[in-house]
């Protein structure tokens, strides 16, 4: 089949950057804490923004925190977090660059107690995807009651800006649910994945 025939979900478009992402990243199961890491900070930086915007950004997010390296951010100090905030290629959001160094610390605290940050949060899905049957992306909700209780509980550990919209943007980010709809290619690639 022509990559241009395959039937996708709507929302990645026409952009080859937002295709490419749905195709091969949004939905695939992640239980490395490195990968985790990544997508929570840059879930939180797209609070309130389009996710294509972060998307092409990505890049400069990964030069500008150390590739997602969270135990060098924990240890940012005012200095690094000023020249964050005069980087032009990311957000530069006050609260949120101070957020990702906050949530560093607290992962690391989580990491401690799980063992690894995976472990901590693939027991909020009893450790393996949920598979969401939506037909059309009307279907597809923008959170859950295990967004909103692991929301909850990150908040409850110093966490910031992980509200359950951002929390369940990440689960489906990072496979923890599939919700590819299900005409598309990619929901049946999902699914045998698990």
């Amino acid at each position: 089949m022509d990559f241009s025939e395959k039937r996708r979900c709507a929302w990645c478009g026409n952009d080859p950057l937002y295709t490419a992402y749905h195709d091969q990243e949004w939905g695939v199961p992640v239980r490395d804490d490195a990968t985790l890491f990544e997508f929570l900070i840059l879930e939180t930086f797209q609070a309130g923004l389009s996710w294509i915007t972060i998307l092409r950004k990505r890049e400069n997010f990964r030069k500008a925190f150390d590739y997602f390296d969270y135990h060098k951010i924990a240890q940012y100090d005012e200095d690094k977090y000023l020249d964050l905030l005069q980087d032009s290629g990311i957000i530069r959001n006050k609260l949120k660059i101070k957020a990702t160094i906050t949530n560093a610390q607290a992962f690391i605290k989580i990491q401690e107690e799980f063992g690894s940050f995976s472990s901590y949060i693939w027991q909020f899905t009893n450790e393996k995807p949920i598979h969401n049957e939506c037909k059309d992306e009307k279907q597809v909700p923008a959170t859950t009651e295990i967004s909103d209780a692991l929301s909850k509980d990150l908040k409850k550990r110093g966490f910031k800006f992980v509200g359950s919209t951002v929390i369940y943007a990440h689960m489906q980010a990072t496979g923890m649910v599939n919700d590819h709809i299900t005409s598309c290619f990619r929901y049946e690639e999902i699914k045998n994945m698990s």
